[in-house]
């Protein structure tokens, strides 16, 4: 796994040291002539094959390691157990992913913001990640449904309207179970009804999310079509009935 050296003080500034890097002119922005100066200035080092690539990695593993920092520490009431060497372990490990994902898509880069601001979503996402998978570590991933009487009535409706969810909801069951594949089935109640966080269902069978998020849209659509025979739609199931979960 990618270590970054620990940047020196002077290099940990990564906007505030503007004397080597002009500003925009006034009115100049990332969108109107391609990528602002400074981020000219961080694509160009990032490329560089020189020891300037060197500097600039280190800056930007530091400015990507206050991010995840930043949503870890947002997010840690969810994982209570873990001390802060955990944590700060996630952290680094965060921003060593994220490093490595923005250096593999930097001709993705379009300048719609600065490049600080587009490197640092991917902190917050890797992040996000890995403390989902954390959560569910030495869980079991369950790809059976929970009673379906209980996702009918989850979400307090009325008796009259959680009558027609359930009737609707058996209508979906059948479905599922007639009209899907055994694969499409288990990712589909994986994911959409029993709330395993797709990054955690693709790290146990071992894929990835584009290949479940194609499992998800081929099953949907395979449940519209029959739905739509019957006369019912998936659309008119209550809100948090069948969302997928990232």
């Amino acid at each position: 796994m990618l270590r970054a050296m620990p940047p020196s003080p002077a290099s940990v500034r990564v906007v505030s040291d503007r004397s080597s890097v002009p500003l925009p002119a006034r009115g100049e922005t990332a969108t109107s002539r391609g990528p602002d100066v400074e981020s000219g200035a961080w694509l160009a080092a990032l490329r560089d094959d020189g020891p300037g690539r060197e500097d600039a990695c280190a800056r930007l593993h530091a400015l990507l390691l206050r991010a995840a920092r930043f949503e870890i520490n947002r997010r840690r009431a969810t994982l209570p157990h873990l001390r802060g060497g955990d944590l700060d372990d996630l952290a680094q490990q965060s921003a060593d992913d994220a490093l490595l994902a923005i250096l593999d898509k930097l001709d993705e880069f379009r300048g719609e913001s600065r490049f600080t601001t587009w490197a640092y979503k991917f902190a917050l996402l890797e992040a996000a990640v890995k403390l989902r998978r954390r959560a569910w570590q030495g869980r079991e991933v369950p790809l059976q449904p929970e009673s379906w009487s209980l996702i009918a009535d989850r979400d307090g409706v009325s008796p009259s309207r959680s009558a027609e969810s359930r009737e609707l909801l058996e209508s979906v069951r059948d479905a599922i179970e007639r009209e899907l594949s055994p694969h499409q089935r288990e990712v589909l109640i994986a994911v959409a009804l029993n709330g395993v966080p797709i990054d955690v269902l693709a790290e146990r069978l071992s894929t990835t999310r584009g290949a479940l998020y194609k499992t998800i849209h081929d099953a949907r659509k395979k449940l519209r079509l029959h739905l739509a025979e019957t006369g019912l739609a998936l659309d008119s199931i209550p809100e948090g009935q069948t969302r997928t979960n990232e």
